[in-house]
């Protein structure tokens, strides 16, 4: 793999793995522009690698925290903020986990259109866009309550239909309830760290089948690459938006939205 292609995909991954703009579908027009080869499986399970690392860095005392208070609440039964935010990432994944299941052939075939993915973009967007101008919340994520989980649980598995972002419909349903946007970024990426645990491990099961030449060079740079870039680009991001809000992102979606209908319609 050629280094600049490796050095490009792990910061656009890096970068939109976390943002509310959508992963897929920046990686579906990277090749439109740049005509390289598909990167493989194995890049992919680096890139997801840096991104899962990244998070779990910067969270890192929150995790020590909730994982401890979590453990806490197993052996006595009794449940602080800390061991009810770790329950509520964990129940909080099982939506989108039972969806990745029972939709997988629909998510791998149907779903991968890039008018679906435009339309996610500017649908979703949309919604973003509402859900951040009508928000008024001031509550903190210490205050989740398991109506809330379920329905940012079931938000997080419309996120397999491309174009969604993951991130982006995460933070939008935590607007809806009530959370301020740091406090709903904030549990977007706390839910993130099983889902792309969970992603890495089903394509490191897959490329294991998979008689796959490796470059080692490129994911390991790319996992390296997309790990700095999600580290900084959370860092930035939870400041940013305090101040701005989400608008700037939904400008971007409805833009890269038109693009991608002007491309493939």
């Amino acid at each position: 793999m050629p280094i600049v292609q490796t050095i490009t995909l792990a910061i656009v991954q890096g970068l939109t793995e976390f943002l509310p703009v959508s992963s897929s579908a920046h990686l579906l027009l990277v090749p439109v522009f740049t005509g390289w080869q598909d990167q493989g499986l194995a890049f992919d399970v680096g890139l997801h690698a840096g991104s899962l690392a990244a998070v779990i860095l910067y969270f890192r005392k929150d995790i020590t925290v909730m994982a401890a208070a979590w453990w806490r609440s197993v052996r006595t039964r009794s449940i602080d903020d800390n061991a009810r935010l770790a329950w509520a990432v964990i129940l909080g994944t099982i939506p989108v986990g039972l969806a990745g299941l029972l939709l997988r052939d629909a998510v791998a075939g149907v779903f991968r259109s890039p008018v679906v993915t435009a339309c996610g973009l500017i649908g979703f967007g949309l919604l973003l866009g509402w859900a951040d101008w009508r928000n008024k919340g001031e509550r903190t994520i210490g205050q989740l309550r398991w109506c809330d989980v379920l329905f940012i649980g079931c938000a997080q598995a419309l996120a397999l239909i491309p174009g969604t972002s993951r991130s982006g419909i995460t933070i939008t349903a935590g607007l809806l309830s009530g959370f301020s946007r740091k406090e709903a970024a904030r549990f977007s990426f706390l839910l993130s760290i099983p889902v792309i645990a969970l992603a890495g491990l089903m394509e490191t099961r897959t490329l294991i089948h998979m008689a796959e030449a490796v470059d080692w060079f490129a994911v390991c740079l790319g996992m390296v690459i997309s790990g700095i870039t999600a580290f900084v680009c959370i860092s930035y991001f939870l400041a940013f938006i305090r101040r701005i809000g989400m608008q700037p992102f939904v400008i971007y979606r409805l833009l890269l939205g038109a693009i991608l209908l002007i491309l493939y319609l």
